[in-house]
């Protein structure tokens, strides 16, 4: 079974629901996501922040943080991952758990980060996580090494 597959599984046992906030991964984990069947009993939605003022308009991330550290930064992660399940609340209700990329997946390094650098964020009802990785290989690779860590980041922040 997929990482997505068991994730949509643990969390619809759960009954919880879920919110993906993307940068470098550009939809590509909320289409890993999309792609298991009954996703969406638990999927509410996903926003990409690919500008980096979009995270702190539309996911409430900290313009301050962003203007000292740009958007690959842990915090970053931890922020979006928590705004995410604001910004995909139904009749109020935040989405329980919010997942979170950003980083460079190159080719060039705009921020002065390696590329290949992520963070993952991970928000739950219990607290929320970060990871960071270094990720080789071309855009593509760096990209699909990203969204398989951000599904088993929250599998492991669901102790799955």
């Amino acid at each position: 079974m997929s990482a997505a597959a068991r994730l949509v599984a643990a969390l619809t046992a759960r009954g919880w629901t879920l919110g993906v906030a993307e940068s470098l991964t550009g939809g590509a984990l909320a289409a890993e996501i999309v792609a298991v069947p009954g996703a969406s009993a638990t999927l509410l939605g996903a926003v990409v922040a690919y500008a980096t003022p979009v995270k702190a308009s539309l996911l409430g991330v900290d313009k301050a943080l962003l203007d000292e550290h740009g958007p690959v930064h842990a915090d970053v992660a931890a922020q979006m991952a928590s705004g995410v399940r604001t910004a995909v609340r139904v009749d109020e209700r935040p989405a329980d758990v919010g997942i979170s990329t950003t980083g460079v997946a190159g080719p060039d390094t705009p921020d002065g980060h390696p590329v290949g650098t992520v963070h993952i964020g991970v928000a739950t009802p219990d607290g929320v996580r970060t990871s960071v990785f270094r990720f080789d290989g071309d855009r593509a690779a760096v990209r699909s090494q990203s969204v398989e860590a951000a599904l088993n980041a929250a599998l492991a922040a669901l102790g799955e």
